[in-house]
């Protein structure tokens, strides 16, 4: 592992309290995943906001899972930052 990666899971670790590990259990987890199946992208992301210890609304979830599945996701930063607040 760079320093860089050394860096960034330390700065989860102390900052976020996000466990490395668990990064790399879902990292894994994703690799042959299926983002058009519901079901899958539903898990994945009651996982990540598990591990990143954030709480994540039905109505919410329903709107990232919708857009994830339909391929319909923002790439620029600032249009994500927002879809991931509203």
């Amino acid at each position: 592992m760079s320093n860089f990666q050394k860096n960034i899971f330390d700065h989860l670790q102390n900052k976020a309290n996000i466990n490395p590990e668990e990064v790399f259990k879902v990292a894994d987890s994703v690799k042959n995943a299926d983002f058009t199946d519901e079901k899958v992208v539903r898990r994945l992301v009651r996982q990540l906001a598990t591990i990143a210890n954030k709480p994540v609304s039905k109505k919410k979830e329903d709107k990232i899972v919708e857009a994830i599945v339909n391929q319909n996701m923002p790439l620029d930063m600032n249009t994500l930052s927002k879809f991931f607040k509203g």
